[in-house]
């Protein structure tokens, strides 16, 4: 009697596995934070370097047009504006264009497209980026420089190999968001009898309005943090940008090209830092907007 008491009040094998993956899943969330914590931690230490350390005017940083770290001038407003314009315009360009393929996906044609174009179109997010720079540098920019002159770098041909880039990832998540509206609102509409078009404009775009959102701020905050690609196609010059194909340098471009070319510790290592700072927050703040968006959406 007293060992069947035993066995009915020992803890199950279940439970210990029950507590062994409550313990695995705390510790592997604690390593997670930690080393996201030790990421935001690090980069705002060596971000703010260049202000507590080299005594370097903050507003001096973020206004200044001139970037001659050989002189110990760091302006970055020029970057900044440069990676905000070619990220918006990417953006806008790309939109209406996911829209109308996704539109096209879900509502027009048959099932089979979907089957079809549904897998081509997650192939093309997995492209690493070098391969739309390559692309950008070899057929972009020959094109831009015969029907424009020029050199055909700048932010032209930029907002050109961004938006090919993004333009997947926009039509990705916009296919994924109409197709999670009911099936009982198309339904209920056409029992009204609204045509397809009346449908799909007062009914699907408005019920999917934050994942098309989300998507679009999805895609350009991969734009805005874009490294390779727009290296190899913007032109690399620090200076304001003037027009669409005039060469210039974003925030990305101008740490790629300059941190292997600094000593740590220098004033000029703790330029890029803060550069590097100044897209940590940018990120940060795309997540956050996206996060709204989504709860929006969600209420």
């Amino acid at each position: 009697m007293e060992d069947l008491r035993q066995r009915l009040t020992q803890p199950s094998v279940e439970s210990k596995q029950e507590a062994s993956g409550k313990v695995i899943s705390y510790l592997a969330i604690t390593l997670i934070g930690g080393l996201v914590a030790t990421i935001l931690i690090f980069l705002t230490w060596k971000g703010i370097a260049l202000f507590t350390g080299n005594h370097y005017s903050l507003w001096e940083f973020l206004s200044g047009i001139k970037w001659r770290p050989s002189d110990h001038v760091f302006g970055a407003l020029p970057m900044i504006a440069t990676s905000f314009s070619v990220t918006l315009l990417s953006g806008i360009i790309a939109l209406p264009l996911a829209l109308v393929v996704a539109i096209a996906i879900t509502e027009i044609l048959p099932s089979t497209a979907y089957k079809f174009l549904q897998p081509t179109i997650e192939l093309l997010v997995g492209i690493p980026s070098v391969v739309y720079g390559y692309v950008g540098l070899t057929v972009i920019v020959p094109f831009l420089r015969r029907f424009f002159g020029g050199t055909g770098f700048g932010i032209l041909a930029a907002t050109c190999v961004l938006f090919l880039m993004i333009l997947p990832t926009m039509t990705s998540m916009t296919i994924d968001s109409f197709r999670a509206v009911p099936k009982q609102y198309r339904n209920a509409s056409a029992g009204l009898g609204a045509t397809r078009w009346q449908t799909i404009s007062r009914v699907i775009i408005p019920s999917a309005k934050s994942g098309i959102l989300t998507a679009m701020v999805f895609g350009m905050a991969r734009a805005f943090g874009e490294a390779l690609a727009v290296q190899m196609v913007i032109g690399n010059t620090t200076v304001m940008p003037t027009g669409l194909m005039h060469s210039a340098a974003t925030l990305t471009s101008v740490l790629t090209t300059g941190i292997g070319n600094t000593v740590m510790g220098t004033i000029s290592n703790n330029a890029l830092w803060s550069l590097a700072l100044i897209l940590l927050v940018m990120s940060l703040a795309f997540n956050l907007l996206m996060r709204l968006v989504s709860r929006k959406g969600v209420k």
